[in-house]
């Protein structure tokens, strides 16, 4: 697992980047393990901030969701491509 703090990204829409702040690679991790690295690292964040988390394991959907309802965090987006899971989650 990496974690990776990153400049802001490009949120140009006619490029199709999405803005994040903070980045974690999950890939090839299992749950829990890509949900106690997201934990850790909602901590750190500012109020507005968002991380971008990818993720291998197919749980993650479901777990991702669930998450961003029952704490500050908005699940501004998430999209599955080739098997990898890509959340952006902004801290409220």
């Amino acid at each position: 697992m990496t974690a990776t703090n990153t400049a802001r990204a490009s949120s140009d829409n006619s490029s199709g980047k999405a803005h994040y702040d903070r980045e974690i690679d999950a890939r090839g991790l299992s749950c829990p393990l890509p949900m106690l690295s997201t934990r850790k690292s909602v901590d750190s964040l500012q109020h507005g901030e968002v991380l971008k988390v990818i993720s291998t394991d197919k749980g993650s959907v479901s777990y991702f969701q669930s998450f961003a309802r029952q704490t500050d965090l908005e699940l501004v987006s998430w999209h599955e491509q080739e098997g990898e899971f890509r959340f952006l989650l902004r801290k409220t």
